[in-house]
């Protein structure tokens, strides 16, 4: 015969099943918290890592200046440093009074630099037509690595600051997009007809819709942001009058939207600009420089673990004005590393007028 359940053996059932219930839900809450805490923890990267970066990164011997244009009423800006065929390349911009161009000079040995001609000229009656400061992308950026530049799709790519107004960055600034599969001739880049980046934008952000400058992108083969391709660009708002790190994503290269709704670096006023990325190890690291939150201009770094949020250095300069070529300004950064030595690219303004200048890890004699 079947045993009768009784009402008392029911409850006393049911009071263990809802105990039993009641210790899994809070334990999954307690677990969920805690890898919450622990994540947004691990997201910081400590300050014994930070410290370790820097005494890795720093060049406290500089060499001079390594590229000055002949003409001294004309400025020399923004390197970008890459590899092909054992040949170095930079690629630079020039001011002469009428706007941005982008040119080409190549090296044997990061030291002595031949100019081999412009890439992106001066047009006319175009949305950029007066303003062509261009930046290679996709670049190798493993610390020590081959610096290469990746061909995707069977082209080399390159975003640059665009624009139709005459002067120094004046007018609307705006990001284009450049292409080529002469790398390193002498030519001039193919241009897609419209920004890729605007103020005018639909999704424009508050600290963006006013003018963008200098962007960098890179290929994120871990897609941290879930898109392969990751820019970096500071711009200006129209309430916000100082210029901001943020940060712009794609899947094809062509098509970009802003990521986030705040920068990624800032300081709330003066400049946090032209972001260069290295990796070393698992560390993320932004060079970038700074200007007019503190006296002069001077060149940072902050690191990251995802590429999204990043830890700022609160140590000393990286480089900083000393000698009478960078006197004014020491700022816009490109780092690299190459057979144990630190090699770090800047733009100086001093008695030598606007030129690149470098400094290093190891002492060079010229």
């Amino acid at each position: 015969m079947q045993k009768l359940i009784t009402n008392k053996e029911i409850d006393y059932f049911l009071m263990n099943k809802i105990a039993l219930l009641i210790t899994v839900f809070f334990g999954s809450v307690s677990l969920i918290g805690c890898n919450k805490k622990n994540t947004l923890l691990d997201k910081a990267v400590p300050q014994k890592e930070m410290q370790r970066i820097f005494n890795e990164i720093k060049t406290p011997f500089k060499y001079g200046v390594v590229v000055q244009h002949p003409d001294t009423t004309k400025m020399v800006d923004s390197p970008t440093i890459f590899r092909k065929d054992d040949v170095w390349y930079m690629t630079y911009i020039v001011f002469d009074g009428q706007g941005y161009e982008t040119w080409l000079s190549e090296s044997d040995d990061l030291l002595n630099w031949k100019s081999k001609g412009k890439i992106l000229s001066f047009t006319e009656n175009t949305w950029d037509a007066n303003q062509k400061a261009g930046y290679v992308a996709l670049i190798n950026t493993d610390w020590g690595g081959d610096y290469s530049v990746e061909n995707y799709h069977d082209k080399y790519w390159m975003t640059y600051l665009g624009g139709n107004t005459t002067g120094y960055e004046s007018g609307t600034l705006k990001i284009g997009l450049a292409y080529t599969t002469a790398l390193t001739e002498a030519k001039e880049w193919n241009r897609n007809s419209a920004p890729l980046l605007s103020p005018i934008d639909k999704d424009v952000r508050w600290y963006d819709n006013k003018t963008i400058y200098k962007s960098l992108a890179i290929r994120d083969t871990q897609k941290h942001t879930g898109h392969p391709f990751v820019m970096f660009y500071n711009a200006k708002g129209d309430t916000a009058h100082y210029e901001s790190i943020a940060m712009a994503v794609s899947d094809d290269m062509v098509a970009w939207k802003r990521y986030g709704e705040n920068p990624v670096i800032t300081r709330g006023k003066g400049i946090c600009g032209d972001a260069q990325i290295a990796k070393i190890g698992d560390i993320y690291v932004m060079f970038y420089f700074g200007a007019f939150w503190k006296p002069g201009a001077f060149e940072r770094f902050a690191c990251s673990y995802d590429l999204i949020n990043w830890t700022d250095w609160d140590g000393e300069d990286l480089i900083a004005p000393s000698k009478s070529f960078d006197i004014s300004y020491a700022h816009k950064p490109w780092v690299i590393k190459w057979n144990g030595v630190v090699y770090h690219f800047y733009n100086a303004v001093g008695d030598k007028g606007r030129v690149i200048a470098l400094a290093t890890s190891k002492e060079l004699t010229k």
